[in-house]
């Protein structure tokens, strides 16, 4: 995520952040180079252009130059200028007093907004409330399936009728919300190729008659500057409450998130880091600030450890480790918790320190899928006991998950070198939790 615009503003302040002295110069001389990061990060030219001189005014003042670890200081200045123009504080969702809250997405095709509208209900049913999902897009024939699929995976209601009146479905879907005791309406609304009076004309009416208490204007961050210029027009006409970046995680640049508060002066409410349901974000802009100057995101990474992992399950988990009875099929367990918190490239960048180390190191997801189908390939008494496990099981495991001996034996090898790893940890009066390290590298 933001990888190239996080390496080349490394880069401009790796000069000044360990200077013992600076001048206006040394400054000048970086921001210079944090403009050119910008602008090819397809920042808007004007945002970009305000930021460098908000930057430079705090950065040359006196408090600064005399300070006696000046290049920290600017760092600092750059990140609370990245929080500024990303929206300063986290916005959430506006509830209605009386149910339902009617949540409107808008947007263009192609932008993710009915994979997002499944996101959104799967993430507010995780905090309690009772979504329905309405396809009121009647003008792509497979978005009303797509819809209907998303909603049977997630478990999740979803009102779908045989009309073509947008305006009319949006409307009854209220009072179908109601009789099911939902109290969250998401409605996700026709997209197009381009803006156009048409769209904009129908969106109009919805807004008109259904009155949502929340309109979100969703874009693909990865089409930069167009995603901005697409939310300028939607607002003019639709004057939209908040902004979710959709495909986050192939977005190396970010020319939206950085442009797209400043342009609008709407929230960036969520992000969408993946293809999986979810895969969404609450909108930190201190979070990202941290993670665009590649300071990691320890908070986001807690959050997700607090959602995915299971509590008695941890307890149990400490209590074998104390005992040294750790086994494959414990193991097995945390590779399932691990995976629950999201792909695991974007965990360890969250990491303070360690996105900067990714670059140069592969990181295999597969390598993960290989360990479940061998663990799986396994008989309980061979995961509970590896030590059993001979020439002619390990030929009969590799057959049975589609690996090979080789790939067997160094699972096999890891796990045992883990073992001992925990024990050396548990003399040294080891109370945390464990670290598969090595394992998804190659």
């Amino acid at each position: 995520m933001l990888e190239d615009l996080t390496a080349k503003l490394e880069t401009a302040l790796k000069k000044i952040r360990g200077q013992g002295k600076l001048t206006e110069k040394n400054i000048a001389d970086s921001l210079k180079e944090i403009r050119r990061a910008l602008l090819e990060a397809d920042v808007n030219y004007r945002v970009a252009k305000d930021f460098i001189d908000a930057v430079r005014q705090k950065a040359v003042g006196a408090e600064v130059l005399r300070s006696v670890t000046p290049g920290q200081q600017v760092v600092k200045i750059v990140h609370d200028e990245l929080v500024r123009l990303m929206g300063e504080s986290h916005a959430e969702i506006k509830m209605a007093g009386i149910p339902p809250t009617i949540i409107m997405l808008a947007g263009l095709q192609g932008s993710g907004k009915t994979t997002f509208a499944g996101k959104l209900a799967n993430y507010l049913r995780k905090k309690g409330r009772r979504p329905m999902l309405v396809a009121a897009d009647v003008y792509r024939p497979a978005a009303k399936e797509q819809l209907k699929i998303i909603g049977k995976n997630l478990g999740i209601p979803v009102y779908a009728t045989d009309s073509q009146d947008a305006v009319a479905i949006c409307k009854e879907s209220i009072q179908a919300c109601r009789k099911q005791g939902c109290d969250v309406l998401i409605l996700d609304t026709a997209g197009r190729l381009h803006i156009d009076d048409e769209m904009m004309q129908e969106l109009e009416r919805i807004k008109k008659e259904v009155k949502p208490h929340e309109i979100l204007f969703v874009a693909d961050s990865m089409t930069g500057q167009d995603a901005v210029n697409a939310a300028k027009a939607f607002l003019d006409r639709l004057d939209f409450s908040g902004v979710v970046l959709t495909k986050m995680d192939g977005d190396a640049r970010g020319g939206a998130a950085l442009s797209i508060r400043a342009v609008t002066g709407r929230p960036i409410k969520f992000i969408g880091t993946g293809e999986k349901l979810d895969a969404i974000e609450d909108f930190h802009p201190d979070r990202m600030a941290s993670r665009i100057l590649g300071m990691g995101d320890v908070v986001t990474l807690v959050e997700k450890a607090q959602e995915a992992i299971d509590v008695e399950k941890a307890r149990k988990l400490e209590q074998k480790l104390r005992r040294d009875e750790f086994t494959l099929e414990d193991f097995y367990d945390q590779l399932q918790q691990i995976k629950k918190m999201g792909p695991l490239e974007q965990l360890l960048g969250m990491i303070p320190g360690v996105g900067k180390q990714l670059r140069n190191v592969q990181v295999d997801e597969k390598a993960l899928v290989r360990i479940e189908a061998i663990i799986n390939s396994m008989t309980p008494e061979e995961r509970r006991n590896p030590r059993i496990i001979n020439g002619s099981r390990r030929r009969r495991i590799a057959m049975g998950s589609g690996t090979r001996v080789q790939d067997v034996n160094q699972l096999l090898k890891q796990f045992d070198e883990m073992r001992k790893m925990i024990r050396r940890m548990k003399r040294m009066k080891f109370r945390g939790g464990i670290n598969p390290g090595g394992f998804p590298f190659s």
